[in-house]
């Protein structure tokens, strides 16, 4: 499923039956995804929470569940991005390509490029507040009025913003990510429904 060097090793903790600390996991992350029409993207889900505070116990893997861009409602989820450089295949991406790609991660609504006409195919946003580590490679990310080129080390705080991930460096970029469920603070959700 995915190549030796991109496999990413998770390891969980649990209690036994008297209460003390055991490894209950320690092996490749399963949940591993593709993108139908983004070339080289690898989406490794490690765990996820469901309310805030989480659960603290011997849950089975929450990663089993059908994949989902957005955390679940008052919780969070972590995951490593591997972002393959961008080439030829990206021009091919219209309106309908993009439905597609969203719908690989579970989502209809993050999208942002219905026309098929935003600054980047793969624009989305989402109600969260999500941070990004740059783990190797370099990435851009494009904003509505800028960019910001990252570079392995670099952290992101993004917090619903309009966004994508455009990876020019001719080399894959691996990320991590973790997303906290959030809600639109009510002046930004109003300037957001006078968008396009």
């Amino acid at each position: 499923m995915t190549a030796k060097n991109t496999a990413v090793r998770r390891i969980v903790t649990g209690h036994d039956q008297e209460g003390r600390s055991i490894v209950t996991e320690d092996r490749a992350a399963p949940s591993v995804h593709t993108n139908p029409k983004r070339v080289g993207y690898l989406l490794t889900q490690l765990w996820i929470t469901d309310q805030s505070p989480a659960i603290v116990g011997n849950e089975a893997d929450p990663t089993t569940r059908p994949l989902t861009l957005e955390p679940p409602p008052g919780g969070t989820v972590v995951r490593i991005i591997e972002f393959g450089p961008e080439g030829d295949w990206l021009d091919k991406v219209d309106a309908d390509a993009t439905r597609e790609a969203w719908s690989a991660l579970g989502t209809s609504s993050a999208s942002t490029n219905q026309t098929g006409q935003a600054k980047h195919p793969f624009m989305h946003r989402t109600q969260s507040v999500d941070y990004a580590l740059v783990l190797q490679g370099e990435i851009t990310l494009v904003l509505d009025t800028e960019e910001v080129l990252m570079r392995e080390g670099d952290f992101l705080v993004e917090r619903g913003t309009n966004h994508a991930w455009a990876n020019r460096s001719g080399k894959p970029c691996r990320m991590l990510f973790v997303l906290i469920d959030g809600r639109f603070d009510p002046e930004v959700a109003k300037n957001l429904k006078n968008e396009h």
